[in-house]
C-alpha cells in the first residue's frame, strides 16, 4: 500500500467525507424523486392533467 506519511489522516479523512456526501446526495435525489412520483400520481388521480397532455390532437 502506499505511505501517506504525515498527511494520511487527512487524505484519508478527505476521501471519506467526499464518499459521505456524495452518498448524501445520491440518497436526496432517489427519495426526492419517489416523492415527486408521489404527489404527480395524486394530482393525476384528482384529474389534473400536464399542459403537454393536452396538445396530443395538435
Amino acid at each position: 500500500m502506499i505511505e501517506g506519511g504525515a498527511h494520511a489522516g487527512f487524505i484519508v479523512a478527505a476521501y471519506l467525507l467526499a464518499a459521505v456526501v456524495l452518498v448524501g446526495m445520491i440518497a436526496w435525489i432517489v427519495i426526492d424523486g419517489r416523492s415527486q412520483r408521489r404527489r404527480i400520481a395524486d394530482l393525476e388521480a384528482r384529474g389534473v392533467r400536464r399542459r403537454s397532455a393536452a396538445r396530443k390532437d395538435a
